[in-house]
């Protein structure tokens, strides 16, 4: 039997930009520099175009979702997030593209984070041979742009931090690959040593770069979520005491189930204000 994957709501979900579904059903965007079509089917994902294993890398078919939604709480909300979202997958994005990505994200709705991840592919991003899409842009292509080319992507002030830790990254200083290697705790440091990671951001590229699947994101929706469901106590929590509590409750595969929770959250949210 093949792996379960709801592609659309894996690739909606606010943990990769740049995908785009055709007209026929299938979704096209690049795995890193290469290019790939894919298409739901009954029994699963089917690569129209593309390195089958790579694709199956990609999209983490060799998580056990069985295994992981066995580790979900089994609340009204977890279950009712579950339902809506079973079949999401935490992709397994490169590095520099997630890190960069959500440098840019600060404040922004998913619908901008796209804007400007097609913006930086269109401007500094290489052609893919067969696709005409673009990658993204190299740390040292964007190390290299000015902050004003950078605003012209609709970064406003992001530009400077994306900037700042392109260089960075460019140089050696910022070696997102020995990264790996660390330990949570301690890649966690290292990467709000960037311009423009906090911890929230960090906790993101360590879910969605580096493949670490107990970290878990505390953004606004996630902060409603966890304040009106899971919090007991009149003070207000901080996102790092949410973080901090719900990460231990939540378990190993932590941000699973905070994605389950911000997707649904932020969908049924807008389908209800329609």
């Amino acid at each position: 039997m093949e792996p379960e994957i709801n592609l659309r709501a894996t690739l909606e979900c606010g943990q990769v930009f740049h995908w785009q579904e055709r007209d026929d059903g299938a979704w096209e965007g690049l795995i890193g520099n290469v290019h790939a079509v894919v298409r739901e089917n009954a029994v699963g994902l089917e690569v129209v175009q593309g390195d089958p294993a790579a694709v199956a890398r990609y999209f983490a078919l060799d998580h056990d979702l069985g295994r992981i939604y066995a580790g979900f709480p089994r609340d009204a909300t977890m279950l009712a997030a579950l339902d809506f979202c079973r079949g999401l997958r935490i992709i397994r994005q490169p590095a520099w593209e997630c890190l960069a990505t959500f440098i840019t994200s600060s404040m922004k709705q998913v619908t901008h984070i796209r804007q400007m991840s097609h913006a930086l592919r269109a401007r500094f991003g290489r052609g893919v041979r067969g696709s005409r899409l673009r990658s993204y842009p190299s740390p040292a292509a964007l190390a290299a742009a000015s902050e004003e080319d950078l605003r012209g992507c609709g970064l406003g002030y992001r530009a400077k931090n994306l900037r700042a830790t392109a260089q960075r990254v460019a140089s050696g200083e910022a070696d997102l690959e020995a990264w790996r290697q660390l330990d949570d705790a301690a890649l966690r440091e290292a990467l709000c040593t960037l311009p423009g990671v906090g911890r929230k951001v960090a906790n993101c590229v360590m879910l969605f770069g580096f493949e670490r699947c107990g970290a878990f994101p505390v953004d606004t929706w996630i902060a409603r979520i966890m304040r009106e469901h899971y919090w007991r106590g009149r003070a207000k929590p901080t996102p790092l005491a949410l973080e901090r509590r719900l990460a231990k409750r939540f378990g190993p595969h932590a941000g699973y189930a905070q994605q389950y929770l911000f997707h649904h959250a932020r969908m049924t949210q807008r389908r209800a204000r329609r």
